[in-house]
Parts: structure tokens; C-alpha cells; sequence
């Protein structure tokens, strides 16, 4: 799989933003009703599946959630510095430094995987390749999960989190797009849930997609 061109700046960008990240709580679910709703009804439907894999896992808050909510759930992230965090605030699961350009993911392995706001960093041209590599790594009625920010262009980014100095492109994404992209990873649309701007923030979108289960016999 290409690796995107600017990995490394995204990484140390990462690395640079994860403790203000932490400590402004970004991404916490407790104020998030429909958020937990997505996934819970993700964990749910891949029970006794298989492991879990959430990618781009930040500090570990959603991992945490899928674990206590039954499944085998860890983490990876591209950031070693997030990782810490994660490792220290869930010593008990289990988190590993990776991109999601370069897993290492052996077919039909995993009862879903997860992209919760952590792969809009990814080219455009590279996200079709990682959608194909998670597709693969499902097992029958497995799913992938993601969310991501709803658009048709690229914000370049060179501060976030309280003014923390980075360097990435958010690429947004139309829903349509991603569904396709989807589907063409050989992937079933389950569900999609539209969350409108508010704020500063962009539209918002939670995509679950499944891999088909073979016909029953008869």
C-alpha cells in the first residue's frame, strides 16, 4: 500500500496536540448520546465475531467504550505520544503505535474495525486502498465503522487544539463518496447517520458498513 507523503509530519503533529487533546477531553462521549448510540449498536451487531480494531485510536476513550461494552477490543495510532496516553489511561487494554497505511492485517481476522474520526487525515487517493484493507481483515458480517467530517474539499491545518502549531489537510468527504468507497471494497451499506454543523463544526457523518455473509444453503 502507498504511504501518504507527508506520514511523518502528521505523526509528530499528532505527537505535538495529544496532551492539549487530552486535556480539553476532545471526543469524549459522555455528552454525546447519539455518538454512544452508533456505538452500541456497532457492538452489538459484531458480537462473538472476532476481535476489534479501532484505528487511529488517540487516547483511547472509544476503545475503552467497545471494551466495556463487551468486545475484544484495541487500539492503534499513529502517535506514539497518544499511545502513551492510552496505555496509561487504559492499562488494561491493549494499544500499539501504527498507521493505518501499514497493519499488517490477515484476512478474515477481525469481527469489525473501526475509523472514528481518525482517517480524514489519509490522501484521497490512499483511503480506497485502507477501506480495501479492512474490507479484507472481516470476517463474515463484520463491519467497518467510521465517522468522519462531511464536505468536497481540503482544509489545510496549521493549528488546532488550543493553538498547538501542526501540520495536516483535513479531507472532507460527501457521504455518497464514502459509501462508494465502500461498497467498493466489497462492502454492504448497514447504516448512515448525518449530524448537521453546529458551531464552527462541519457536518458530521457515522458510516457502518458489513461484509456480506455467504447465502444460506436452499
Amino acid at each position: 500500500m502507498q504511504q501518504p507523503a507527508d506520514l511523518d509530519e502528521v505523526r509528530a503533529s499528532y505527537d505535538r496536540v495529544a496532551d492539549a487533546y487530552v486535556d480539553l477531553a476532545v471526543g469524549r462521549l459522555e455528552d454525546e448520546p447519539w455518538l454512544r448510540a452508533a456505538l452500541d449498536a456497532f457492538a452489538e451487531d459484531v458480537a462473538g465475531l472476532g476481535p476489534v480494531l479501532d484505528v487511529g485510536c488517540g487516547p483511547g476513550h472509544v476503545t475503552a467504550h467497545l471494551s466495556a461494552r463487551g468486545l475484544d477490543a484495541r487500539g492503534v495510532d499513529l502517535s506514539p505520544r497518544m499511545v502513551e496516553h492510552a496505555r496509561r489511561r487504559y492499562p488494561a487494554l491493549r494499544f500499539d503505535v501504527a498507521s493505518a497505511t501499514d497493519l499488517d492485517l490477515a484476512p478474515r481476522s477481525l469481527g469489525g474495525v473501526l475509523g472514528w474520526w481518525s482517517l480524514f487525515n489519509l490522501p484521497r487517493e490512499v483511503l480506497p486502498e485502507v477501506l480495501v484493507d479492512f474490507a479484507q481483515a472481516l470476517v463474515p458480517g463484520g463491519q467497518v465503522l467510521m465517522g468522519t467530517h462531511v464536505g468536497d474539499h481540503d482544509v489545510p491545518r496549521r493549528q488546532a487544539y488550543g493553538g498547538v502549531p501542526v501540520t495536516w489537510t483535513t479531507h472532507r468527504w460527501l457521504p455518497e463518496q464514502l459509501v462508494d468507497m465502500l461498497t467498493g471494497a466489497g462492502l454492504e451499506a448497514v447504516a448512515e447517520v448525518r449530524f448537521p454543523a453546529s458551531g464552527d463544526q462541519p457536518p458530521q457523518v457515522v458510516l457502518a458498513a458489513r461484509r456480506p455473509r455467504p447465502p444460506l444453503p436452499g
